[in-house]
């Protein structure tokens, strides 16, 4: 089977409610990311100097060299970044992104986090790349930073964010079983979860965008306004979409200068003048998520092997399972798992067969109101699309009108004609009947395939919602 592993659809085309406690329209997680102590460094036993998230424009790694100026832009944010945030949020609710080497070479950092009730979740164990990082030794640092943070903090995280991950983190983090939450994801306004293995695995959407690191990349923000207005627009966005969650992302040698910890009060300011906003840690968001929308495995149409698909799908283009069968064997994802999913791959098969299938589904529809369905010999899906626009009950002179039309229209085009009855009432499908009877075959063989599709979209719809 050729499948695609990303999920392009999300929760959907209408999320779910998130219903914040005390009806707040958006929950607020302030993350302050603490890596000062865990970057590259030769004497932390890396091969280079660090080179990412600094003020050094187009800074590259010096192997087997230390950087004195990267140091000391990493280390102002542990002398003096996270003082002045601390002053700043010391009575707000923060979760900390902890990179355990920083936080073991950070005692009092740490003691002030914690007495200030913050969050304290793992950053990893070293604030390195792990893109190409062999999955043994990265499932090893994942074990070693549970262990040094909880050994540094008195507790073992909740919470888990490597940032600069490989294809193989969340998955790896996952297996733990450890974790309440994984924030290596920037796919969406809402948690949601994610199946690895029997685990169920919360994740909390991080985010890039709302994120002080903006100021330290080419066409980053120039200054502090810069930030501030794109914070309030975030905010006032999803404020007024109600039933989202906004992350802000803050580095203590970034947000902790002070030419932006001014644009950073002015932001908590704007968000202070609002009701229903529910600032919280986001152990707290993902406790509430799990408690008010627990995960329910289901059926997976890209998941299910050849023979279910058809045998679940084999009947939505009328008597023809060869679609299904077409359907199944293209590259299928998430994205397919539901019926807007499942229509499209099944109408792709559809679409791409020989003139003559599709004139064959065509014909294997049934006549409206016509012998088959006297003899009630239709498809329990026709007999009830029929019912539903009362074709099953005619009068005498409908029924001698339906019989007549149906005689000429096949007479004329060689199928039977076709419309999406569930679209219509009696009235509007005799109506139709008769304006497309006399309409040229091409025209109407077009319009019957996409009557066919419509019909399917229906079915799926009452089958998959």
């Amino acid at each position: 089977m050729k499948r695609y592993p990303r999920d392009m659809r999300g929760h959907g085309p209408t999320p779910p409610e998130a219903l914040w406690p005390n009806g707040a329209r958006i929950a607020i997680s302030l993350v302050l990311n603490y890596e000062e102590g865990g970057e590259n460094n030769i004497l932390h036993g890396d091969a280079a100097s660090e080179a990412f998230l600094s003020e050094i424009t187009g800074a590259a790694p010096w192997p087997g060299q230390r950087h004195w100026n990267m140091e000391s832009i990493y280390e102002y944010g542990a002398r003096a970044g996270f003082w002045r945030l601390h002053r700043l949020l010391s009575e707000t609710v923060v979760t900390v992104y902890g990179v355990a080497d920083a936080l073991a070479r950070s005692p009092e950092q740490v003691e002030a986090m914690q007495g200030a009730g913050w969050e304290i979740a793992s950053h990893g164990l070293k604030w390195v790349e792990h893109k190409d990082m062999p999955e043994a030794e990265e499932r090893a640092q994942i074990a070693e930073a549970i262990r040094l943070h909880a050994e540094v903090t008195g507790e073992a995280p909740k919470g888990w964010y490597t940032g600069r991950c490989s294809m193989n983190t969340v998955r790896l983090v996952g297996e733990t079983g450890l974790m309440d939450y994984v924030s290596d994801s920037y796919a969406d306004d809402l948690p949601y979860w994610v199946e690895i293995g029997e685990r169920d695995q919360l994740i909390l959407p991080y985010t890039l965008d709302a994120n002080d690191m903006r100021f330290a990349i080419q066409a980053g923000h120039p200054d502090g306004a810069s930030w501030e207005r794109y914070l309030i627009d975030s905010f006032d966005t999803l404020y007024a979409e109600g039933g989202r969650m906004m992350s802000v992302g803050l580095h203590c040698r970034l947000a902790g200068r002070p030419g932006r910890v001014a644009a950073l009060k002015r932001f908590l300011d704007h968000v202070r003048g609002h009701d229903g906003v529910w600032v919280a840690t986001r152990a707290e968001i993902a406790s509430h998520w799990a408690k008010t929308h627990p995960h329910q495995r289901r059926e997976r149409p890209s998941e299910m092997d050849r023979d279910t698909f058809v045998d679940r799908f084999g009947g939505v283009f009328e008597h023809s399972s060869w679609v299904a069968e077409r359907a199944h064997a293209l590259e299928l994802g998430p994205a397919h798992d539901c019926a807007a999913g499942v229509h499209n791959a099944l109408c792709r098969a559809f679409r791409a067969a020989a003139q003559t299938e599709r004139l064959e589904v065509l014909r294997a529809h049934p006549d409206l109101a016509g012998k088959l369905a006297a003899a009630k010999r239709l498809t329990a899906e026709s007999t009830g699309e029929q019912a539903s626009a009362g074709l099953d009950a005619l009068t005498d002179e409908e029924r001698a009108r339906f019989t007549e039309l149906n005689e000429r229209y096949t007479a004329t085009h060689g199928f039977p004609f076709i419309i999406a009855v569930r679209d219509h009432d009696k009235a509007g499908i005799l109506s139709a009947f008769e304006r497309r009877v006399d309409n040229d075959r091409e025209t109407e063989f077009a319009e019957a395939c996409r009557q066919v599709e419509r019909i399917a979209r229906l079915r799926l719809g009452a089958m998959l919602g």
